[in-house]
């Protein structure tokens, strides 16, 4: 993975920078001391880290406005951060860059019941949206596995989505508007407190734009009532393909649960030993979670589990209890975690067809023999999301380059089975170069052509999301 050299210029200049950030920004605001920006220098694609010039932490939009026109001012790049927990590299700094975090930006500003809606800052964690609303009855529906610590501004960047994204929709579906600072300090508002918002669907450019475009500080997020009552089932089956074929089936029948998520071996045995959540040892393993009254549960519940029997599952497990339920995503949320304990890993992810499920993870499954590398497949089934787990080793010369082989050419196979790079974590500079693979030389220069009239100058974000070939001439 490569990186544009740093202006040397601006890095004369670092002095003269964090003196004029510190006259717009209190001094505690402004960290440039070498060992303190060390925490910011990757997030949570551990593999690549730099220290970035310097960090700034506003507390509010109009102190976000004045730091980004004075960077602006001085040619300087900023990079947004939101929590860090970005598995794609949005949140990587480059040497003469400044990064800009949202960490102080965690007020509620308004929440409307009667019209279902919440207005936070964006550095507000996601799950504490819901915690925010939750005595009331209600709930915000996009929850990321991340979701304790990732803030509202990454989860917009990245349109992130979560294990119930198949009935509720990724964070687009639930975004009304947003309050937006530009690259040049122009505060703009996009959208708001009501269904659609007139002209251009701008708020849906800016969802999904990886602080390419502006830094998000405030949004309103569409709130839901909570439902009845939920009830997960666990499905086992010998193989993963069959696995696979299941999800397949239940989607094309016509069900829709709220959630479908997936686990093979080598992740449900590193999940039961984490968490003791009680799972069986099988090949893979399906949880399908529905909603709604008692008599609906039942009625979708006996549906799936009327599809399941008829792949020959090894076990099928339905819930009794809030306990049993608390237990069976216990070892679901705790997946990624589980693996960081046992192995180093990079974690990918592509979206595809669904009925190419099968398709796929044989596909994946013959990488991994080719480049003798392991691989755990933990990922949200219903909507074709794959997370692949793989594992190497950190240590030893050449396996980090290996398994990025490796991870090209599994996120290659989505593409080439119809579907795309990315569902959630984002492009970053994990799958910048692969974005040729996806789009041809026209479309990415439209899609630049977009970050053009928001951010002439390149200079937020500059290294991300486009192949460094095809952005070099705007970056300079």
């Amino acid at each position: 993975m490569q990186m544009p050299k740093p202006n040397a210029e601006i890095l004369a200049r670092k002095a003269e920078i964090v003196a004029r950030l510190r006259q717009v920004l209190p001094a505690s605001a402004v960290i440039d001391d070498p060992f303190e920006t060390k925490a910011y220098e990757c997030d949570a694609l551990s593999a690549y880290r730099c220290p970035p010039l310097a960090v700034v932490l506003p507390a509010s939009t109009e102190e976000t406005a004045a730091v980004l026109q004075a960077c602006h001012s001085m040619g300087v790049p900023v990079v947004p951060r939101g929590s860090g927990t970005s598995l794609a590299g949005g949140a990587l700094p480059t040497e003469d860059s400044v990064i800009l975090g949202v960490a102080r930006l965690t007020q509620v500003l308004e929440t409307d019941y009667k019209n279902r809606f919440i207005t936070v800052q964006a550095g507000r964690t996601n799950l504490s949206v819901t915690g925010a609303v939750e005595t009331n009855g209600f709930f915000y529906a996009p929850d990321p596995s991340s979701q304790l610590a990732c803030a509202i501004a990454g989860n917009i960047a990245m349109n992130s989505g979560g294990a119930h994204c198949l009935k509720y929709g990724v964070t687009t579906n639930n975004l009304l508007g947003v309050k937006m600072v530009t690259m040049g300090g122009e505060i703009i508002e996009i959208g708001g407190a009501h269904l659609d918002a007139a002209g251009y669907d701008l708020l849906g450019l800016i969802c999904g734009s990886e602080g390419q475009l502006g830094v998000v500080t405030e949004a309103t997020l569409r709130i839901l009532a909570k439902p009845e009552g939920a009830r997960p089932v666990l499905i086992g089956f010998d193989s993963n393909e069959v696995a696979g074929a299941c999800v397949a089936d239940i989607i094309r029948a016509g069900v829709l649960p709220v959630a479908i998520e997936f686990m093979d071996r080598p992740v449900i045995r590193a999940a039961e030993k984490f968490t003791h959540a009680g799972y069986p040892d099988v090949e893979a393993l399906l949880i399908i979670e529905v909603e709604g009254s008692e008599a609906e549960i039942a009625e979708q519940l006996g549906k799936i589990t009327k599809i399941a029997r008829r792949h020959n599952p090894v076990e099928l497990r339905e819930s009794q209890s809030a306990e049993e339920s608390a237990n069976i995503w216990k070892g679901r949320k705790a997946a990624f975690g589980a693996m960081g304990q046992i192995n180093d890993y990079m974690c990918l992810d592509g979206t595809i067809p669904v009925s190419k499920l099968p398709e796929t993870l044989r596909g994946i499954t013959a990488l991994s023999k080719q480049y003798g590398l392991d691989v755990g497949n933990v990922f949200h089934a219903g909507d074709g999301n794959m997370h692949p787990l793989i594992l190497y080793d950190a240590n030893k010369p050449g396996d980090l380059e290996k398994c990025e082989d490796m991870g090209a050419d599994i996120l290659k196979l989505c593409v080439e089975v119809g579907g795309c790079l990315t569902g959630e974590h984002g492009v970053g500079v994990e799958k910048r170069e692969l974005m040729h693979s996806q789009f041809g030389t026209d479309d990415l220069d439209i899609q630049m052509a977009v970050k053009d009239v928001f951010d002439p100058k390149w200079l937020l974000n500059p290294a991300k999301v486009f192949p460094l070939d095809a952005s070099e001439g705007r970056r300079q």
